[in-house]
């Protein structure tokens, strides 16, 4: 069978399993960035397609490739690719559902430790000289330890459960909302309480975002939402930038409506140089941390999400359904 694989090679050889079906495969390796055409010219008879979280797989791309039987994203997102396309050829849509939750619950709660622990404003300081300056300011205005934080989780999947478990560690009073209530059984579980997201919002001194980009939570994080959250407390994004709405993030970091904002997703990704949330002012723009979406890429995330894209890939391959399948085929 041939294998479209739209990523870098380096890393899928990197990460690649050590199983005898991937030998027998003709592999073919093109950038993400590559164009319908040229796909459709190098690969288009494809039985397969591998590609990361990121990258759009448009109907008219589905719908050219006759031979096509599964569409594997590299990560746990899929919405950039078109699952209706796909579901009316009949084509599996599958992502690595839970293979990258662990690191990501740890990218969550680095941003809540620096945004609480001043941990950029602080580096500066030391390098420039103010090292007993803000110590002195932090010893009056206060530092805020994660342990006496109730922290709001908006989404209850894996990566979520992985933080509340984190979170819990530390001594926190965790909360969550999704949009259909868990049971008792798992709330005790993973101690937590469950909050309309109003409450959550309104009560939570740091709210993580865990959820998915639906037409429903696209830019949930609005004026309105930020308006609800206390002057004192945190936002965190390890989900999707695209439930942000960016310039009312940035209004309420200038406005202090927040106290800061922690996010590994901005949307749109690669972030540009003119972004709204990188040209704030001082001292809104200490009030923000950023990072370039590392929180799922730890090597041992790229094996465990490696190795299920092949042995799933093997499981078409021998006619058999594969698992974690995101568009409802049966």
């Amino acid at each position: 069978m041939k294998i479209l694989i739209l990523g870098g090679q380096a890393r899928y050889e990197k990460y690649m399993p050590r199983l005898p079906f991937i030998r027998q495969q003709e592999l073919v390796f093109l950038d993400k960035s590559t164009d319908e055409e040229t796909i459709l010219a190098v690969a288009g008879d494809a039985d397969m397609l591998f590609v990361d979280a990121i990258t759009p797989v448009k109907s008219s791309l589905i719908r050219n490739m006759h031979n096509l039987k599964l569409i594997h994203s590299e990560g746990v997102a899929y919405d950039k690719i078109d699952l209706a396309a796909a579901g009316e050829r009949g084509i599996w849509v599958c992502n690595n559902k839970g293979c990258n939750a662990g690191a990501v619950a740890e990218q969550a709660i680095l941003l809540m430790l620096m945004l609480l622990r001043h941990g950029l404003t602080g580096d500066r300081a030391v390098r420039e000289g103010r090292q007993m300056e803000m110590k002195e300011r932090c010893m009056v205005e206060g530092i805020t330890e994660l342990s006496v934080c109730r922290v709001g989780l908006v989404g209850f999947g894996d990566i979520a459960k992985a933080t509340a478990e984190r979170l819990t560690a530390f001594g926190c009073e965790v909360y969550y909302y999704t949009l259909h209530r868990r049971s008792r059984e798992e709330e005790e579980q993973y101690g937590v309480t469950y909050l309309s997201l109003e409450e959550l919002a309104a009560s939570c001194d740091i709210v993580s975002l865990h959820c998915a980009v639906t037409e429903e939570t696209r830019s949930m994080v609005n004026e309105t939402f930020l308006k609800r959250m206390k002057p004192t407390a945190y936002l965190v994004n390890t989900a999707r930038g695209d439930l942000v709405d960016n310039l009312a993030l940035r209004q309420a970091l200038i406005d202090g409506t927040i106290a800061g904002a922690g996010l590994d997703t901005v949307a749109p990704e690669p972030v540009p140089p003119d972004h709204p949330l990188l040209t704030m002012p001082t001292p809104a723009c200490d009030r923000l941390v950023l990072a370039p979406h590392l929180g799922g890429i730890t090597e041992a995330s790229f094996q465990r999400a490696h190795l299920h894209m092949w042995r799933n890939a093997e499981r078409v391959a021998d006619g058999h359904k594969p698992d974690n399948i995101v568009n409802g085929l049966e």
